[in-house]
């Protein structure tokens, strides 16, 4: 596996070059430019994304790519979620330890076949530095999803099916109309598979049986559900459901920034989103803002809700909370990290393993908080 590290250029067959936040790799074979038009594409790739280089598309293109993508090239030895979805376990957590790990031994994380658009499995949290699928520190679990998918753009797609229809066309001299295009459109993906590059990328969660939660570092609702439905289908039993509160985040929000002040012990920040509450209404994003000036508060006087909203909490680490109750852009800060780093040591297995510690414990802190500054948590009758 390799990381796209930044923008390159160069003469040759290949070359990067950086585009809307892109670094997109065109491959311009000579040898094929002429006769295959639709070989020349564009391959977008996030900053930061892997991508194995097996075989490409442009048949002997080499993509200039360095350094791997692994824990052990990681210049940060410590583990901080970034993101936080928390979900609730509504009875007691179905399995044990030794249960979970063997569990997840059932599921490991593999490379993509060649027919495969996707695989899902379990992979090590710390990487090459440990062989366990399951990390367990002070009574706390963390688990490492690893979702492999190959990459095939649909513009390239699109541009082969073009390519395919005009030579029908112009071969037999008839119409190619949807039934067979739909079937040409399939045989290219199936055939393009094979070839295309695959990028990897891994889910943390941290998993408290004694308190009952589950807190997955995604902001994305849907890459959450895949790790816990892929938990559910190697336990056989996953009965969580989503955090909830008493009160609406988005009510409890714009009352505080209308006061200028939120309860347990959470400080409010300088950014926030502002929504009007109509089908069609307009969203005010500020950053870096006073939020107790007029501006602000008129735009709340005239029925704005705030719908997202910078917090710190005890001065350990800081986020941004928003109407679904997802904890974005989590910064742990310097107080934190510095205890982790002096708990840790040299070793580097010691340091993941103390910022883990530390940032568990932490949010088992702060989860209580903050249900109780809305509200408190509304647990289902029943449960």
């Amino acid at each position: 596996m390799v990381r796209i590290l930044g923008s390159f250029s160069g003469s040759g067959n290949t070359f990067f070059k950086k585009n809307s936040g892109y670094f997109n790799i065109l491959f311009q074979p000579p040898e094929t430019l002429a006769a295959n038009r639709w070989l020349r594409h564009y391959w977008a790739l996030s900053p930061g994304s892997t991508i194995e280089p097996t075989r490409p598309i442009m048949a002997e293109a080499v993509p200039l790519l360095v350094a791997s993508q692994d824990l052990s090239n990681r210049k940060d030895s410590t583990m901080w979620f970034r993101n936080l979805l928390i979900y609730r376990f509504s009875q007691p957590v179905p399995f044990s330890e030794s249960e979970l790990v063997d569990a997840l031994e059932q599921k490991a994380a593999r490379p993509c076949a060649s027919q495969e658009t996707h695989t899902l499995g379990w992979t090590t949290p710390w990487g090459r530095h440990s062989e366990n699928r399951v990390e367990v520190s002070n009574g706390y679990w963390l688990i490492a999803m690893r979702k492999e998918e190959r990459i095939l753009p649909g513009s390239v797609v699109k541009e082969a099916l073009a390519e395919k229809v005009e030579e029908i066309e112009n071969r037999d001299a008839r119409k190619v109309y949807k039934k067979e295009r739909d079937t040409l459109k399939d045989e290219i993906v199936m055939s393009l598979l094979p070839r295309a590059f695959t990028r990897t990328q891994t889910t943390f969660a941290c998993i408290c049986p004694a308190e009952g939660w589950i807190a997955v570092d995604s902001s994305s609702h849907k890459r959450a559900e895949d790790l816990l439905s892929l938990l559910r289908e190697c336990t056989g039993s996953l009965p969580v459901r989503p955090l909830n509160v008493k009160i609406a985040p988005a009510a409890c929000m714009t009352q505080w920034v209308k006061e200028n002040q939120a309860p347990e012990q959470l400080q409010i920040g300088d950014d926030c989103e502002l929504r009007d509450t109509s089908e069609d209404g307009g969203v005010v994003r500020c950053k870096r803002q006073d939020l107790a000036s007029d501006e602000i508060q008129l735009h709340l006087s005239a029925g704005k809700q705030v719908s997202q909203l910078m917090l710190q909490w005890q001065e350990k680490l800081s986020f941004s909370l928003d109407d679904k109750l997802t904890l974005k852009r989590v910064k742990f800060e310097d107080l934190l990290r510095d205890e982790a780093e002096e708990n840790g040591g040299d070793d580097m297995l010691s340091q993941l393993d103390a910022s883990f510690t530390i940032m568990s414990s932490t949010l088992s802190e702060l989860i209580p908080s903050l249900t109780n500054a809305l509200g408190g948590e509304d647990i289902p009758q029943g449960v």
